[in-house]
């Protein structure tokens, strides 16, 4: 018995052995070896949260839009669809609760770095001395990317892209117990 059980180890070791070598010669039938020509993934982000995708050198200059003119017509329900992505973060009621970010609730007119409770970075103390309030340019540029805008910010965020979601989502949040006025046109009209 025992020469029938070592015949069967050794049939069983062989077996296991030969799999395994056979693996390696049909895997690469079915999953071939190729090199990406530029590393990383490709990950498609909607364009109403990133904005259309440009190359930057293509882009037109992105300077803050006539208020009077582009708020009266902006789309607040799309900016306020927009904010999901920031309720991570932020709270937008009118509690004005902090989270990992402040409270929103009527920042639009507020001092930079000056919501209740909240620790702010330096960097956002010290624009908020240079600052007085939040206004319709300073925060359509502070959104577009705030690390650029304001670098030493404790806001993460990537920013938001598209010009025209950014006015959508101050529209949003002027209709969040703002106290700044909705400009006149500056065409006159």
């Amino acid at each position: 018995m025992s020469d029938l059980r070592t015949n069967m180890v050794l049939g069983a070791v062989l077996s296991a052995a030969l799999f395994t070598v056979g693996l390696g010669v049909v895997t690469p039938r079915f999953f071939p070896d190729h090199i990406p020509t530029k590393p990383g993934f490709a990950v498609d982000i909607p364009a109403d949260i990133a904005g259309p995708s440009a190359k930057p050198a293509a882009e037109a200059a992105d300077n803050p839009p006539d208020w009077g003119t582009v708020l009266p017509k902006a789309d607040v329900a799309a900016g306020q669809a927009t904010t999901a992505i920031c309720q991570a973060c932020h709270n937008f009621s009118s509690a004005g609760t902090n989270m990992i970010g402040p409270g929103l609730y009527g920042v639009l007119g507020r001092q930079p770095g000056s919501h209740p409770g909240f620790a702010y970075s330096q960097a956002m103390i010290d624009f908020g001395k240079k600052q007085p309030v939040w206004d319709y340019d300073h925060i359509y540029e502070f959104i577009k990317g705030p690390q650029a805008y304001l670098p030493g910010t404790k806001m993460t965020y990537a920013g938001l892209k598209d010009p025209q979601a950014r006015i959508n989502v101050i529209a949003y949040l002027h209709t969040l117990g703002s106290n700044l006025p909705v400009p006149k046109p500056k065409g006159g009209a």
